[in-house]
């Protein structure tokens, strides 16, 4: 019995040193002023904050305008893909109707392409949008979320129509018989009784888009326009000065609203997918 703890002591400890030497070695990066990923002590000689004040003040690269884009457009999408995502998950689980096994199959079949398929034909599709509503064509930000918002019918639904099945049916019934209509019942009943699932859900598609370039590089080309992921991807490609140090900066600075979320929703994220891997 004792070997077996000792055994997941080790194992536990060894888990955690992996999962912080990343961290370690960006943060050692960051500090460096020499603008090099390699450095021979864990902490720098002159180690500093230059790279992050650089980062700031670099006219090539307003990093400052990067991270309200991700913020906004990450947001955004997050929060309409898991309205969208319920709603679907909603009438999948609880309403009766014809195709209705089809349709959810076809969601799953259709989730089975990789998005860069499409690339060309949503290019194309935007192109023609700008020319009638310009603040939904090419290189803006609401484009960019109808186009996030394309695969909102996917793998969430599935995930939220797994977690609406566990809650009891009678609960609607119940509120029906006390005159409540189908829309006070999703919003007043299902979406509360839901919000863990909903945590999760919303945070994985937050951190997803954030780290989305693909499609986010070909429809932002403008320098103010762009997310962090494709701003800071320019910052050591193409012709830009190769300055390490500046995008390991930026690239910490740009996991603090992740951490953050994380804390603030720790214990919806928990309940939320023990809840999926027992019932789902």
């Amino acid at each position: 019995m004792r070997e077996r703890l000792w055994w997941r002591h080790l194992i536990g400890v060894a888990a955690l040193v992996f999962a912080l030497v990343p961290i370690v070695f960006l943060i050692s990066a960051a500090l460096n002023p020499t603008g090099t990923l390699s450095t021979t002590d864990l902490i720098p000689s002159g180690a500093s904050f230059g790279n992050f004040s650089k980062l700031f003040h670099d006219k090539n690269s307003p990093y400052a305008r990067w991270y309200i884009n991700t913020l906004v457009i990450c947001g955004t999408s997050a929060v309409l893909n898991v309205l969208i995502g319920v709603s679907g998950a909603y009438a999948f689980a609880r309403l009766r109707f014809r195709g209705r096994r089809t349709g959810l199959t076809g969601i799953l079949l259709v989730q089975m392409f990789p998005n860069f398929l499409s690339l060309a034909a949503l290019y194309l599709i935007f192109i023609s949008i700008g020319d009638v509503l310009p603040a939904f064509g090419l290189n803006t930000s609401l484009g960019l979320i109808l186009v996030y918002l394309g695969g909102a019918m996917g793998v969430n639904t599935w995930l939220l129509k797994g977690y609406l099945d566990t809650i009891p049916k009678e609960l609607d019934e119940s509120a029906r018989i006390d005159g409540a209509s189908e829309a006070q019942i999703f919003f007043k009943v299902t979406l509360p009784l839901a919000r863990p699932m909903l945590v999760v859900v919303g945070l994985f598609s937050f951190v997803g888009l954030l780290n989305e370039i693909l499609l986010a590089g070909v429809f932002l080309t403008d320098t103010s326009h762009k997310t962090l992921a494709v701003g800071l991807f320019g910052l050591v490609s193409g012709n830009h000065n190769t300055d390490y140090g500046e995008f390991a900066a930026g690239s910490l600075l740009a996991g603090v609203p992740v951490v953050l979320i994380y804390l603030y929703l720790q214990k919806y994220l928990v309940k939320g997918l023990t809840a999926g891997a027992v019932k789902g």
